[in-house]
């Protein structure tokens, strides 16, 4: 897909940009089944830390699963195709390289809160140069937990991170703040919306207060060609991680 060059502008000054009903019901809908058969099928075959549960002993709490496209034919094809992929390399102005492709979901009731942070201080990257895309399953709102950004918050650098105790989003901002609370833009959503922001741009969720409905979601993640990977510091950053989450039983 082109993009206009409102919507060029719109996430070049903003850090973020919503593209409405990118996707159709049926193509959610196929996403959906091929999520569920990832989770049947591929998921127990892999190690315990690609995948996060509000609850480890409950499967229906499933919160978060990392890296679908380098164990499952059908998304590395989503990452690789036409419908993401020159999107990403549209906003970022250059060519992209393919990273990682998760689910994210806050399933009712115990869906908890994510951290305000940037996630190029996940990504280690000079220049941090990266977008996430985040593709909406449900209906996404304050109730269940839609996502909430600092408009602007990408020209203004990296802020101070430190651990937030939050599995899935083990790095928070320290001095998040009531102005910046006050600033933030709320981006309700329907399935099949897709809402895309640059890897310095400041977001956090809440929870999940719904009873009843889950809030689901794809992520999507491209680096720019230009890029460097801290390879060393991401390596150091997992192991450390693995090793806390399995000593927290987390995992």
């Amino acid at each position: 897909m082109v993009i206009t060059s409102e919507d060029l502008i719109r996430f070049q000054q903003d850090g973020f940009v919503v593209l409405r009903k990118y996707l159709n019901a049926d193509e959610v809908a196929e996403m959906l089944k091929q999520v569920q058969r990832f989770v049947d099928d591929v998921i127990p075959t892999l190690s315990a830390e690609e995948a996060f549960y509000e609850e480890k002993s409950r499967p229906e709490t499933l919160k978060q699963i990392h890296r679908m496209c380098e164990h499952d034919s059908f998304f590395a094809d989503q990452m690789t195709g036409d419908r993401f992929r020159p999107l990403a390399e549209s906003l970022l102005q250059t060519e992209v390289v393919v990273k990682n492709m998760q689910f994210f979901n806050k399933p009712p009731e115990i869906g908890k809160p994510t951290p305000p942070h940037q996630d190029g201080y996940y990504f280690m990257l000079e220049p941090n140069e990266a977008l996430t895309m985040w593709l909406a399953l449900d209906d996404v709102d304050e109730e269940n937990g839609c996502v909430r950004y600092l408009a602007g918050s990408h020209l203004s650098g990296m802020r101070p991170h430190g651990k937030s105790g939050t599995l899935g989003f083990s790095q928070g901002i320290q001095n998040y703040n009531e102005t910046d609370l006050k600033n933030e833009t709320a981006i309700h959503a329907e399935p099949g919306d897709l809402i895309i922001h640059h890897s310095m741009t400041i977001h956090r969720a809440n929870g999940n207060q719904s009873n009843t409905r889950h809030r689901r979601a794809m992520g999507m993640v491209y680096y720019s060609a230009a890029a460097q990977v801290a390879s060393e510091k991401v390596a150091e950053y997992q192991r450390s991680l693995v090793e806390e989450l399995t000593a927290k039983g987390d995992i």
